[in-house]
């Protein structure tokens, strides 16, 4: 999986490390990388740059067999995304370094018939004024989720996207900090708290699972009901 040393990725790689998959998850810098390393766990951390195309295809054809792929590299520049350029870079490594990995990823997934799971966002529905970048990418991850399971059904693959509300992660630590953002947002929660990490891998295990056999081009809100008040 991309972006797996911390927040959302973690959990969800550590998830599948616990129920007994061999996981391998990526760090976009050195330094995450080796404070990856240095906890505990049986995840394999390797670095990656989503944005490396040729990159992307060298990692991915290093392997011998693929059944899950779980794209969650992404970054957000708050209050810089209104710049063209920082627009490009968030764009780059949420949007179309997913579709990177999907590309390279689809024949050895073909051969598993695999899956690959994408994480979208609840701004992948609602726009974000601070967020435009990020906002673009995620909604572009539901659209790409979508027209990959169209593209990949006739070769066996499915792709389905997990859409996490707003969950407590370093990503969000400064909203959680600032008692005139996330009251909003916790009032707007139905189930009025902030997610956790864990709170995603039943349904990452489950799309994972023969038991989602039949579901392709979903993108599933895990949201505590932040987006039907």
């Amino acid at each position: 999986m991309t972006g797996g040393t911390g927040g959302i990725g973690r959990a969800i790689a550590d998830a599948f490390s616990e129920a007994g998959a061999d996981v391998v998850a990526t760090a976009a810098t050195e330094k995450e990388l080796q404070a990856a390393r240095e906890t505990a766990s049986d995840v394999v951390f390797r670095l990656l740059d989503v944005r490396d195309t040729q990159g992307v295809r060298d990692f991915v054809t290093g392997f011998d067999s693929l059944d899950v792929v779980v794209n969650c590299a992404g970054v957000i520049r708050r209050g810089e995304e209104l710049d063209a350029d920082v627009f490009a870079q968030v764009v780059d490594i949420n949007l179309t370094g997913s579709m990177r990995v999907c590309e390279a990823a689809a024949p050895l997934l073909e051969r598993s018939q695999g899956s690959i799971i994408n994480i979208a966002s609840m701004l992948s529905i609602f726009g974000g004024g601070l967020v435009p970048g990020y906002s673009a990418s995620k909604g572009g991850i539901a659209q790409l989720t979508k027209s990959l399971a169209i593209a990949y059904a006739p070769r066996g693959i499915r792709v389905n996207a997990i859409a996490p509300g707003w969950i407590a992660t370093p990503l969000t630590q400064a909203l959680q900090d600032d008692p005139a953002r996330s009251g909003p947002i916790l009032s707007r929660t139905a189930m009025g708290r902030w997610g956790t990490p864990q709170d995603l891998h039943g349904l990452a295990l489950f799309l994972a699972s023969p038991h989602a056999a039949f579901m392709t081009g979903t993108v599933i809100p895990v949201d505590g009901g932040y987006s039907i008040t």
